[in-house]
């Protein structure tokens, strides 16, 4: 058991606590929610972590090295950009999915340059953003966005190699 999974048990144990100190019916609720939510997003998991599981086998390292490696550079950092970009999904799916990248041979650049496109561009919340925010909106934060990426990337790129 990693420290991650210890910490998440603390803080799910203290809110269970807490919630059953609280009375009224707040830990039946809370257990309603919870499961509701599993019900919800069990599929994605399991799916999420077949994925993993296959692109690990599956990615090719020396091509992950060759375009996004420590010695990538520039074009790297562009081609990490469009890559967070492009990934779909939750932290559930993407980060296990970086991770495999990371461990295939992606520099440290090119790695902040995926999850930061990833949080600050990616092409799913188009479908979200529009309708919400309208277009001038979303024009405006995707051009001021598409920057922030590629600077974390060159000043990981210059700060630790």
């Amino acid at each position: 058991m990693n420290s991650a999974t210890i910490i998440l048990w603390c803080i799910a144990g203290s809110l269970f606590l807490y919630s059953w100190k609280e009375g009224t019916g707040t830990v039946k609720q809370g257990g309603l929610l919870t499961w509701k939510t599993t019900k919800q997003n069990a599929l994605l998991l399991v799916l999420a972590f077949i994925i993993v599981g296959f692109v690990t086998v599956l990615s090719p390292d020396e091509l992950v090295k060759t375009w996004i490696g420590p010695n990538s550079g520039w074009r790297g950092i562009l081609l990490a950009g469009f890559i967070g970009m492009m990934l779909p999904g939750g932290p559930y799916v993407v980060f296990p999915l970086i991770a495999i990248l990371f461990d295939a041979g992606a520099g440290l650049a090119s790695v902040i340059t995926i999850i930061t496109s990833w949080s600050t561009q990616s092409l799913l919340t188009l479908s979200f953003e529009l309708p919400f925010m309208g277009w001038r909106f979303t024009v405006i934060r995707w051009s001021m966005g598409l920057m922030i990426p590629l600077l974390a990337g060159a000043a990981a790129l210059l700060i630790w190699g």
